[in-house]
């Protein structure tokens, strides 16, 4: 067993661990806990958010919403939904996940099957310290069109295309308006508040989007 702990998130790596150990100990565990598993290739990484990784993920949800609202779209919010791929043998609950492109398609689904519902259209991993776990080969695997990674000051986007990952200046999802400036947002947060900082991004977003009409 490998431990790394920050003041951010505390993440526990535990390795030859086989798939079906795996799925009984996400059955067991529930969904009722704060840790967020993966699993790959035989490891499985429990990351434990503290409140700096936790705050950054809600400011981050906040403004995603935010984005669909002054786009007029809808939105299902999946959270820290538990993905797995059988066939694959790899799983994952990513810090926050969304339906954006495919809600209507999960709208009223209480359960998600990767076997036969579309995955989320977009995943977020805030990762103050770098998992263990590839997650970029593991959510490709998994055929998450979108892949955002923060550190709570840079905000990466990766798109996916022939089975991998590229890292792209623009959101796919979100053309009009960079979200690469969303970290901006999070240290203004803390200065300001969430509640000012939300009318501050909304307006922002307004504005962008006004700027390619």
């Amino acid at each position: 067993m490998v431990a790394i702990t920050t003041s951010a998130e505390n993440r526990v790596l535990l390795q030859n661990i086989s798939w079906q150990t795996f799925k009984t100990m996400l059955a067991e565990m529930g969904s009722e806990r704060n840790s967020r598993f993966a699993y790959d290739n035989g490891t499985i990484e429990i990351m434990t958010p503290q409140m700096p990784q936790e705050n950054s993920n809600r400011v981050i949800e906040g403004f995603v919403v935010v984005l669909c609202q002054e786009l007029g779209w809808e939105i299902r919010r999946a959270g820290s939904l538990t993905l797995t791929r059988d066939d694959l043998e790899k799983g994952a609950e990513p810090d926050s996940s969304y339906y954006i492109q495919n809600e209507a398609l999960v709208r009223d689904k209480e359960n998600i099957d990767l076997t036969t519902d579309p995955p989320p259209d977009l995943v977020l991993e805030v990762e103050y310290s770098r998992s263990a776990i590839d997650k970029l080969r593991l959510y490709a695997a998994m055929g998450v069109p979108e892949f955002w990674r923060c550190n709570g000051s840079v905000l990466r986007v990766y798109t996916l295309a022939g089975g991998q990952y590229s890292e792209v200046q623009t959101s796919p999802t979100f053309v009009s308006v960079s979200v690469k400036e969303i970290p901006r947002f999070i240290q203004e947060a803390k200065k300001n508040g969430e509640i000012a900082t939300t009318r501050a991004f909304r307006a922002w977003v307004q504005q962008k989007i006004s700027a390619r009409d």
